[in-house]
């Protein structure tokens, strides 16, 4: 039986906690209308359901001493289920790489990595990527300004 369809209460329960996930639940019940008890039970339902993934704190890079952000293509010798699958795994034991995503084009993946300095990344291109069974090609690119960040999801446009 498939999940039933959020509805307008969910939807702003879940544009408050992209905002602020340290509301406390009268907090939260307040600022979408409704009393405290049935809101958390709404909250859970959506933790249960997987809605609401995961609770996390948004960190300023540049101020805990990671200030280079690096987008990575990278390109693998055979697009084979199990070459995909070794990267991919490889790719989760780096905590450097903080997305990494299969794509279409003229890579096969591309990562955002997150380093101190170059040096860092030198020493995570050497010894980690190249050192990935299958990589064929890396390419890398720069972020000179970050223009805009956002971890809230448009869900006025969600289906």
């Amino acid at each position: 039986m498939p999940d039933k369809p959020l509805d307008a209460i969910d939807l702003r329960i879940l544009n408050e906690l992209q905002r602020n996930a340290r509301l406390t639940n009268v907090e939260l019940a307040n600022r979408v209308n409704l009393s405290p008890s049935p809101c958390l039970t709404r909250v859970r339902a959506l933790e249960r359901r997987g809605i609401i993934d995961r609770y996390v704190t948004l960190l300023d890079p540049g101020r805990v001493g990671l200030g280079l952000s690096v987008f990575i293509h990278i390109t693998l010798e055979r697009q084979t289920e199990q070459s995909l699958a070794g990267f991919e795994a490889a790719m989760r034991d780096h905590d450097e790489v903080m997305e990494c995503y299969l794509m279409t084009g003229d890579s096969d993946y591309l990562l955002r990595v997150v380093v101190p300095d170059l040096p860092a990344l030198e020493q995570f291109i050497v010894e980690r990527l190249t050192r990935t069974r299958g990589v064929a090609n890396i390419r890398s690119s720069f972020a000179l300004k970050q223009v805009k960040y956002q971890t809230a999801l448009p869900l006025e446009r969600a289906g």
